[in-house]
This record gives C-alpha cells, structure tokens and sequence, in this order.
C-alpha cells in the first residue's frame, strides 16, 4: 500500500470515528467534498500533523467547500 492511500485511510478512519459517523456516511461526504484529492495534494504537509489538527483541516476545508456551493 502506498504512503498516501495508507494516510488517506488513516483520515478517513480518525475523521469517521470522531463525528461517530459509518464508513457510508463519512464517504459520502469525502466525495462530495473531494476530501480524498485534498489529503492526497497536501499529503507532504499534513502527513506531519496530528490526528486532531488533521479533522480540525477537513472540518474547515468541507466548511469552506459547502460555502461555495
């Protein structure tokens, strides 16, 4: 498994079991959002982070893509 489908996994994982959301629910949102190519284009930065700085960045990256549409 490569470097970044391993920590999009991990985000996925960590971002699901915090807002106790299922894996359905949580990739819904990743689609719609395009949660995945962010995490995947800033893998270099956010890999360095924590898990909580990690939700905290896909809470505000959604919030800012829901302001959008």
């Amino acid at each position: 498994m490569s470097k970044t489908l391993e920590f999009k996994a991990f985000c996925f994982e960590a971002y699901k079991a915090e807002k106790q959301l299922t894996g359905r629910q949580t990739m819904h949102l990743f689609k719609k959002y395009g949660v995945l190519s962010y995490l995947e284009s800033c893998f270099d930065v956010l890999h360095t982070t924590g898990r909580a700085y990690i939700i905290d960045d896909i809470d505000m990256f959604i919030a800012a893509r829901n302001k959008e549409n």
